[in-house]
């Protein structure tokens, strides 16, 4: 079974779906496509700076995918098809590719340096070569590059990134009980924002809106007291997150 990482960025513009709109649905379309099983899309925040070009909060989306008995060549030639074809017009988009065994420490300090610096398309495309980590412009300045690479080194430290999706996330509603969280969607842990772990019997308001943070390699849910004292999620989403 081969496990890689897929990530994306740029598909997008102001009127357009978010590239974590099309991230799930290619992560889905790959799912149809080669029996993959998908282990979550996590969203990925990248600098903001007056220098870098982006739509609206600068993120880049990246899946976590095993499939049986195809070469990493043809998920990327699909997935690349798949993107180019959906991107939105105006956008720049880029991808990138790399079994999970694959993507090196060099990798993973380069999307913690696109965190906090700008970067370069010619970086990225020098380090992919000689981590032999697929990566593709896909239309206009083929400026997701940046993202989409980052995107994957970032997945790959553990401690990066929100799930735009995972089982069962986008249908648990309501206020809920933890156990009821952690025995139907994939996330492995409910814990407060000082990361103690909240007792099964606890009442969660989901707000109807789930997203675990990607943190010690697994689905994580990050909780807080509202003033009717339900749990309620840490942080509110962004429009790339919808």
């Amino acid at each position: 079974m081969n496990r890689f990482l897929l990530a994306i960025d740029d598909t997008d513009n102001l009127e357009s779906k978010g590239t974590g709109w099309l991230a799930r649905k290619l992560a889905k379309e790959i799912g149809k496509s080669f029996t993959a099983t998908s282990h979550g899309v996590t969203r990925h925040q990248l600098f903001l700076h007056p220098d870098i070009p982006y739509t609206t909060h600068n993120s880049a989306a990246c899946m976590d995918l095993s499939v049986v008995d195809y070469s990493l060549e043809e998920i990327f030639h699909f997935a690349a098809t798949l993107v180019a074809n959906l991107s939105a017009e105006g956008s720049d988009p880029g991808i990138s590719l790399a079994s999970v065994e694959g993507v090196s420490k060099y990798i993973q300090e380069f999307g913690r340096r696109a965190q906090q610096e700008v970067v370069t398309m010619e970086e990225a495309y020098r380090l992919a070569a000689q981590q032999n980590v697929f990566l593709k412009e896909l239309g206009g300045t083929g400026q997701g590059i940046i993202g989409a690479l980052s995107a994957i080194g970032l997945r790959a430290t553990g401690y990066d990134g929100r799930y735009l999706d995972l089982k069962g996330i986008r249908e648990l509603t309501g206020v809920v009980s933890v156990k009821n969280i952690i025995e139907t969607t994939g996330i492995c842990r409910v814990v407060d924002t000082d990361t103690a772990e909240i007792p099964d019997s606890d009442l969660v308001n989901t707000l109807e809106w789930l997203r675990p943070t990607h943190y010690d390699h697994q689905p994580v849910l990050f909780v807080k007291k509202d003033e009717n004292n339900f749990w309620i999620p840490a942080e509110k989403p962004k429009r790339s997150e919808l």
